[in-house]
């Protein structure tokens, strides 16, 4: 198994099990390295030790995770404009299909789809001739569940299993992730007039802060829609490129995620600890190339 394929795979292991207290000796055995090598990999691969990755998901409001918390998506999205906070507003794009192409779910499309390995875990990656269509994380240590959710939400679809052809869009995430994208990600997205306006103002939260649904529903102009902006949340398509998991309840509480709540953690942890390391608190958040 190659190192980065290593550390994926261990991010994805303590996302599995976010309540275990495995020590670093433990972790480090199951993938067969010594414990002092384990630890320097995965600091620079994944940006944060083990040990506070841990922390990060064992944790329940978002305050704990040092975020930035905003009470209007307008005030996040100006403090965006100072850095490159704002990359996945001015690095994707989006094209929404057609109202026919909804309803025929899938009938006369081709998905090429196929699992790639990343900073912050594995994820399946489903893409049409127009653009990414689906991207999930791999969920409870399995991967089926996200495979399964892909043919239900494209019932009728061709898709093919391709992990060489989605490798270059995984690349393309993967900068977009570490502040170095080096063209734009297109989307192919499907879904209502309604979930694509609030998939747009998704895009529009920076880096390393969060807001509440309440937030999001107010700047969309449906202030007393917090329910169906939150389910409209719930059926992004494409996690992590639509930072979804930088939308949190009211309270500060960090729950709700299609992908599980501790994986919802270990993302606005990761982005702490980038934050941090362009700001000198970190080693620098250096992971190699998927």
């Amino acid at each position: 198994m190659k190192r980065y394929d290593t550390m994926a795979c261990a991010v994805d292991y303590l996302v599995a099990h976010p309540d275990e207290k495995t020590d670093l000796t433990q972790l480090a055995s199951m993938f067969h390295l010594d414990p002092t090598v384990f630890q320097k990999q995965f600091q620079s691969y994944v940006g944060v030790s083990p040990k506070q990755l841990q922390r990060f998901l064992m944790q329940r409001q978002a305050r704990e995770f040092l975020l930035e918390g905003y009470s209007t998506l307008e005030a996040a999205y100006a403090a965006g404009l100072s850095g490159n906070g704002r990359l996945h507003e001015t690095c994707v794009t989006i094209e929404a299909a057609t109202p026919g192409e909804i309803k025929a779910k899938g009938r006369g499309m081709t998905i090429i789809c196929g699992w790639q390995d990343t900073p912050f875990g594995a994820v399946l990656i489903g893409e049409t001739a127009r653009g990414i269509c689906w991207l999930a994380f791999e969920f409870e240590g399995g991967r089926s569940y996200a495979e399964e959710r892909l043919q239900q939400f494209f019932p009728y679809a061709q898709i093919s299993v391709e992990p060489d052809h989605v490798r270059n869009t995984a690349i393309q995430i993967g900068s977009l992730w570490r502040g170095t994208p080096q063209e734009k990600i297109r989307l192919n997205l499907y879904g209502t007039n309604f979930q694509l306006q609030v998939w747009q103002a998704l895009l529009r939260i920076p880096h390393g802060a969060c807001v509440s649904y309440g937030a999001v529903a107010e700047f969309i102009g449906t202030p007393k829609a917090c329910r169906a902006v939150g389910s409209a949340v719930g059926a992004n398509p494409v996690s992590f490129i639509i930072p979804c998991h930088r939308v949190i309840q009211q309270s500060g509480i960090v729950e709700n995620y299609g992908w599980g709540s501790p994986r919802k953690k270990a993302l606005l942890g990761l982005e702490v600890a980038q934050q941090n390391a362009k700001n000198g608190s970190l080693e620098a958040f250096v992971p190699l190339h998927v």
